[in-house]
């Protein structure tokens, strides 16, 4: 990849994918605040071996990595690295890819966007596709785990600029979902609206996007 950064800008309600070599970084940003986003990854060389999700909890004995931890394929291979968080830190790896049966469920009639819609459209756009849906990393997606074990779906924390960046251990596809929710309150309670995504030379250090908590701006 050249010395340039380059910006995608994953528009509401839909999704991107951008190839990545290893030692690349991509930072996904947060443009208006509190969206969440939902992230897949598929090895280059072959698109059956996804991030795992469940795989990455067992390896690393926690619910979310902590920064320079990484994320694991369903082989158990790391995929990405977490090597910058300018949010709040609150990110979510239990809850699964919204799709149309999810919003049935919720009493939507008729077609809805939907992550799970999403990743195919994007994967196919470069020339790729997965026969299932991966459980996603859902970005800046704020769940709660109760006394009683049951779980409350919460509105996200992230302010306009914050951002996550990752840095690919191999060579591989990052999809990113805006996550088209708009009936659970995930996204601020808001319309979804965009996500970005900045490619960054590998090995740049992942300089800090402005936002409003790194002012000291009153929230």
């Amino acid at each position: 990849m050249n010395s340039t950064r380059r910006r995608t800008v994953v528009p509401a309600r839909d999704a991107r994918a951008v190839r990545l070599a290893a030692g690349d970084r991509v930072r996904v940003v947060d443009l208006e605040g509190r969206q969440v986003g939902d992230v897949f990854c598929f090895a280059a060389e072959d698109p059956s071996e996804a991030l795992s999700a469940a795989h990455t909890r067992t390896q690393l004995g926690r619910l979310f990595p902590a920064l320079w931890e990484s994320f694991v394929t369903d082989r158990r291979r790391p995929i990405l690295t977490l090597v910058d968080d300018t949010s709040p830190g609150v990110h979510d790896m239990l809850i699964a890819a919204c799709d149309p049966a999810r919003y049935q469920a919720l009493g939507v009639e008729g077609r809805h966007a939907s992550c799970a819609e999403n990743l195919h459209r994007a994967l196919g756009e470069v020339g790729l596709r997965t026969a299932v849906v991966p459980q996603p990393v859902n970005v800046f997606m704020r769940i709660s785990i109760e006394e009683d074990g049951g779980l409350t779906w919460l509105p996200a924390l992230s302010l306009p600029g914050d951002s996550v960046t990752f840095e690919a251990a191999m060579d591989c596809v990052l999809v990113v979902s805006a996550c088209p929710q708009d009936v659970v309150g995930i996204n601020g309670g808001n319309e979804p609206t965009a996500l970005a995504l900045d490619l960054l030379p590998a090995h740049e250090p992942a300089e800090r996007v402005p936002a409003l908590h790194d002012t000291g701006d009153e929230q």
